[in-house]
């Protein structure tokens, strides 16, 4: 039967996807944490031979195989759906803690999907693999669990403003691209999105499905059940990619089950973990993306009684956080000091099977 393995030494810890926009957040936070990495194993699909630095140590960046998760304690995916679909397993059988960013396991029935501030117990059922949600999603679920658990949710209606950073560095190049011939008087040359995104909105993230809305918009309906466990929550999205190029923003709008004030509800929020109220019109005070950019916090502001909602059960608020890090690769390393923190990194069935040794 497998050992426990012990917590607090320090962890081999392999970045899949190293050189990628995330992937690179993942290591500098890493950093930034003080996260215990014994050994660091960028891996990658293409960029095999580049090298990556942690704390002024250099490592080189190895191709992203089966084989390379021999020895690894944890394993942070950031590479895509198909990458992540073949090789997770492939390391979570060699005993490897998965933490994936990818689409590809977060609906899985035994896939605990985990924001460390709303469902952290999630995270101890993990069978070598557990979900990163989607970077809209992320900064959502934290003040909707404040609702929640204060005066219950009925419905919500959330229209996000995402960054190109979402997309990718090539969606960042070409956003730059666009301005600098606009400011040419040159013709814009869109390849990433449909259409050019400088100056521009648009209404499309991920691709349509038969039933009019996109991919993205699927992944913060459900996945915003999952997290918040509430598997009938009336949701609905519309998702637009902004030309912005750091930082996710959303227009939120939420039906509560009992009455709540606007000032309740800035005081639920403050007291979030990783939640910040920026919420003074008067002084022209609000979460905005720039202001988000570089940082780990969601912030939240222009909260107001939705007047659409009888008895004062509807708000209003906007949303502002930095999907690169609180999006991504913040989460998924706070996801890894809770399971490090807890004792969790084996799977659950091998920690049953501890425990039923050692009695």
């Amino acid at each position: 039967m497998p050992e426990r393995r012990p917590t607090d030494r320090p962890l081999t810890v392999a970045v899949v996807g190293a050189t990628g926009l995330v992937g690179r957040t993942m290591i500098q936070l890493l950093a930034e944490r003080e996260f215990p990495v014994g050994e660091l194993r960028p891996l990658a699909s293409r960029s095999a031979g580049r090298e990556v630095e942690l704390d002024g140590r250099r490592f080189a960046v190895a191709e992203a195989t089966p084989e390379a998760f021999e020895g690894v304690d944890i394993a942070l995916f950031s590479a895509g759906a198909d990458i992540s679909k073949v090789l997770a397993p492939e390391a979570a059988a060699r005993g490897v803690l998965v933490i994936d960013n990818s689409s590809q396991w977060r609906m899985g029935p035994d896939i605990p999907l985990v924001v460390p501030e709303v469902n952290p117990e999630d995270a101890a059922e993990h069978e070598g693999i557990i979900a990163n949600p989607n970077c809209s999603t992320m900064q959502l679920v934290p003040v909707l669990m404040a609702l929640r658990d204060s005066v219950g949710l009925e419905r919500v209606v959330v229209d996000t403003y995402q960054s190109v950073s979402g997309t990718g560095v090539d969606a960042v190049d070409e956003l730059e691209g666009q301005i600098r011939a606009h400011a040419n008087g040159e013709r814009p040359e869109a390849r990433v999105y449909p259409h050019p995104i400088a100056f521009n909105a648009l209404p499309e993230i991920d691709v349509f499905m038969d039933d009019g809305y996109t991919k993205e918009e699927w992944k913060v309906i459900h996945e915003s059940r999952k997290i918040l466990h509430l598997p009938e929550l009336r949701v609905s999205c519309t998702a637009v990619r902004v030309p912005v190029f750091y930082a996710h923003s959303e227009a939120v709008h939420v039906e509560t089950r009992e009455s709540i004030t606007p000032a309740r509800a800035r005081e639920l929020f403050g007291q979030v973990p990783g939640v910040v109220v920026q919420d003074d019109p008067g002084s022209h005070l609000y979460p905005l993306a720039t202001s988000a950019q570089g940082s780990d916090e969601v912030y939240v502001g222009r909260v107001r009684r939705d007047r659409s909602i009888a008895d004062g059960r509807g708000l209003a608020f906007w949303v502002v956080s930095d999907n690169l890090r609180k999006g991504a690769a913040t989460n998924a390393i706070q996801i890894a000091e809770l399971v490090r923190r807890n004792g969790w990194i084996q799977k659950r069935s091998e920690r049953g099977m501890d425990v039923a040794k050692a009695s």
